[in-house]
C-alpha cells in the first residue's frame, strides 16, 4: 500500500488473475465482466455512503464494501492503472491550489515539517517495540513493519536483512487502511475546517484546458517513473500543478466529477488489497499490526495538538499532516473536505523525503537500542 512505493505504483494493480504485464487482461472477457461488476458494486456503495452522509462517501463506501467482499473470499478485479489515474487527478487538483502566497507560507513551515517528521520517526520506533512484543517477531521485521515509508521499499529492505516480508506487507496495509477508515470520521467530529478555498477565482473549468492539464500531468508522472522521486503518480502532478499555476501559464479547476471518480478508483483499489487467505494465515501478525496502527493514530492526534499550538494551523490540518497513512489518501481527504491540502501535501512529502533518505541510518541506531535493551545473547 503505498506511499512512496514507486516501484509498486508504477505498475497497474489488479486483484490477481490476469497478467497485466502481458496485457492478457485486455483480451479476457471474464476479467472485464468481473471488473465491471466490481466497479458497479463500488458505485452502489459510494452512493449508499453519500445517502448515509458518511465522510468521503465515494472513497470510504467502496473501500468498506470491497474490503468486506475481498475478506469474504469474493474475487474482485480493478482496472489496471486505475489507482494511478486517481492519484494524477488529485495531485493536479492540489498543485493548482498553490499560489505564490501559499508557497511562501509553506516554506515558512519548513522547520515545523522537519520537527513533525522527527516526531513521526520517534512514534514509529516506539510502535516497533509494541509490535515486536505483540506479534513475537524479530527486531528487523518489527522496525520495517512500522516505519513511516512505502510498503514496497520497506518490504524489500526488510527481506534483504532477514525480515519477514509478508508481515511487513500486511502491517503496512492495515496501517493505511485503518487510518483511511478512521481519520475522516475524526476530522468531521473535530468540526474545524481549514482556511483554504477549493479553487482560485482565475481557475478555468473549460473541458479542453482540463483535459490538457490532465494529459500533461500524466505525461510528467510517467517521465518521473525512472527518477528517485517517491510516488511520481501523486507528487509529479502536484509539482506540475504548482509550476503551471504559480508561473501564470494557465490554471484549471479539476471538476468535481473527476474528483469523485478518483475517490472511487482509490477506494476500490484499497479495498481490493485485502486478501482473505493472507489475513487468515497470519492472524497474530494482523491483530498486532492493527494495535500498532491505533497506537500511531493516537500519537498523531497528540502531535496534532502540539503542532497546531506551535504553528497556528487548524487541528484538522495538523492531524492529517501527521496521520500514519499514504500521502494520496490524506491529501484527498483534505481536498474533498476543504481543508489545507497544500500544507498536508508539504508535510507528507517532507516526511517521505527524510524517511527514505535516512531509513538505513535510523535502522542501525535502532539495532543498537535493541541490543542495549535485550542485552548480550548467551
Amino acid at each position: 500500500m503505498p506511499e512512496g512505493a514507486r516501484r509498486d505504483d508504477s505498475r497497474p494493480a489488479s486483484s490477481g488473475g490476469a497478467s497485466t504485464t502481458a496485457f492478457t487482461w485486455a483480451r479476457d472477457p471474464v476479467f472485464w465482466v468481473a471488473m465491471l461488476a466490481t466497479y458497479g458494486a463500488a458505485v452502489a456503495a459510494g452512493f449508499t455512503a453519500s445517502l448515509l452522509r458518511i465522510p468521503l462517501p465515494w472513497m470510504l463506501g467502496p473501500f468498506f464494501f470491497c474490503s468486506a467482499l475481498s475478506l469474504a473470499g469474493v474475487k474482485l478485479r480493478v482496472m489496471p492503472g486505475g489507482r494511478e489515474l486517481g492519484q494524477i487527478a488529485i495531485g493536479l487538483a492540489v498543485g493548482m491550489r498553490f499560489t505564490p502566497q501559499i508557497l511562501a507560507a509553506t516554506f515558512a513551515l519548513l522547520p515545523a515539517m522537519v520537527a513533525a517528521t522527527l516526531y513521526i520517526m520517534l512514534v514509529t520506533t516506539a510502535a516497533s517495540f509494541l509490535y515486536r512484543w505483540l506479534a513475537r517477531v524479530d527486531a528487523t521485521t518489527a522496525f520495517f513493519a512500522t516505519a513511516a515509508g512505502g510498503v514496497a521499499d520497506m518490504a524489500i529492505v526488510a527481506q534483504e536483512r532477514g525480515g519477514l516480508l509478508s508481515a511487513v506487507a500486511i502491517t503496512h496495509a492495515l496501517r493505511v487502511s485503518t487510518t483511511v477508515a478512521i481519520i475522516p470520521i475524526l476530522v468531521v467530529s473535530l468540526g474545524a475546517a481549514g482556511s483554504s478555498t477549493v479553487a482560485t477565482s482565475t481557475a478555468s473549468e473549460h473541458p479542453v484546458l482540463v483535459v490538457l492539464a490532465l494529459a500533461l500531468a500524466t505525461a510528467f508522472a510517467w517521465l518521473l517513473k525512472a527518477s528517485p522521486l517517491p510516488n511520481p503518480w501523486m507528487v509529479g502532478p502536484i509539482i506540475l500543478g504548482i509550476v503551471l499555476g504559480v508561473s501564470g501559464l494557465f490554471s484549471v479547476h479539476v471538476p468535481n466529477i473527476v474528483i469523485v471518480l478518483a475517490q472511487l478508483a482509490l477506494g476500490t483499489w484499497l479495498g481490493c488489497q485485502f486478501k482473505r487467505e493472507i489475513i487468515l494465515s497470519l492472524p497474530r501478525i494482523a491483530l498486532s499490526g492493527l494495535a500498532a496502527s491505533l497506537f500511531m493514530l493516537a500519537a498523531a492526534g497528540a502531535g496534532a495538538a502540539l503542532l497546531s499550538a506551535a504553528t497556528g494551523l487548524p487541528v484538522t490540518t495538523s492531524f492529517l499532516s501527521l496521520a500514519p497513512a499514504a500521502i494520496t489518501e490524506m491529501v484527498i481527504t483534505a481536498q474533498v473536505m476543504h481543508l489545507d491540502a497544500e500544507f498536508v501535501t508539504a508535510f507528507h512529502v517532507m516526511r517521505i523525503a527524510i524517511v527514505s533518505s535516512t531509513i538505513l541510518f535510523v535502522y542501525a541506531l535502532y539495532n543498537r537500542l535493541v541490543g542495549m535493551i535485550d542485552g548480550p545473547r548467551i
